[in-house]
């Protein structure tokens, strides 16, 4: 049971994460939006600043993507992490992209601000244990068909290894139901606050896989005390590469942030 688990990294005190100024924790509010995939500078860069006059300070963009069919599109690698750089620096704006390997460690964690672990590499234990060896902030998905506590261990060796700096992202886990891309367990988002000091942030966009939806889940996350969101966003959804079909507009963005102050305030946060 999670409730009988050693958590020895997790258990006491706030856990505060900072970066370029801004906080992370179960205090405030983050959110962090943009394309799935990079695939060229110019978009990303109006994207990017387009987040940024809405006030948020963190952008998501893959440079190496993990593709379930070989013959999708794999991200620009090197090329995508030079984007992101120059685009982090011109901006101010802080960067989150994921990393599926231990050799991309050291290049990563020079480009890029907030490495993320993706759902399949949440057991990569050799990628765990290296990326608690740098100093980046690093948000750790929860596994498709993980339990809480297989992901808080997960995140307790990234900690022991030497890294406290871990935020969850609860992203759905696979279940019987198809008709979403997987299935949101908001109830993982109380869990998580009993029994782990770690901030815990939502991706509703992998939860649905339907951008419709986005908006719905977005919102009951908030209110069920969630400590930010990280929603996939571009100026023109259709037409982007990978995942288009859960990628919501600036439109929606500003829909999902309207009532934001309000949901927040039922937790005490700031954002």
């Amino acid at each position: 049971m999670c409730e009988q688990i050693k958590l020895k990294h997790q258990s006491a005190g706030k856990c505060e994460i900072r970066i370029k100024g801004q906080l992370v924790s179960r205090d405030t509010f983050t959110l962090i939006a943009g394309p799935c995939t990079i695939e060229n500078y110019e978009d990303l860069l109006s994207i990017v600043m387009k987040l940024k006059q809405m006030g948020i300070k963190f952008f998501r963009g893959g440079a190496y993507k993990m593709r379930t069919s070989p013959y999708s599109f794999q991200g620009l690698g090197e090329e995508g992490l030079e984007y992101i750089k120059k685009v982090s620096d011109e901006t101010g704006m802080i960067s989150v992209s994921e990393i599926s390997s231990p050799e991309d460690v050291k290049i990563m964690s020079e480009f890029i601000d907030i490495l993320q672990v993706g759902t399949r590499n949440m057991h990569n234990y050799p990628l765990l244990s290296k990326l608690g060896k740098i100093s980046n902030p690093i948000i750790l998905k929860r596994g498709m068909s993980s339990t809480i506590k297989e992901w808080l261990l997960a995140a307790e060796r990234i900690i022991e290894s030497g890294n406290p700096k871990v935020i969850l992202c609860e992203r759905g886990i696979r279940t019987f139901e198809n008709f979403t891309r997987n299935t949101l367990d908001i109830s993982a988002i109380p869990a998580v606050r009993s029994l782990s000091n770690l901030p815990i942030i939502v991706d509703p966009s992998h939860s649905s896989g339907k951008r419709e939806m986005i908006k719905s889940l977005s919102w009951a996350a908030i209110a069920a005390g969630t400590d930010g969101l990280m929603i996939e966003t571009h100026f023109a959804p259709d037409t982007t590469i990978c995942d288009s079909e859960q990628t919501i507009n600036f439109k929606m963005l500003e829909e999902i942030m309207k009532p934001l102050q309000d949901l927040i305030s039922l937790w005490d946060k700031k954002f």
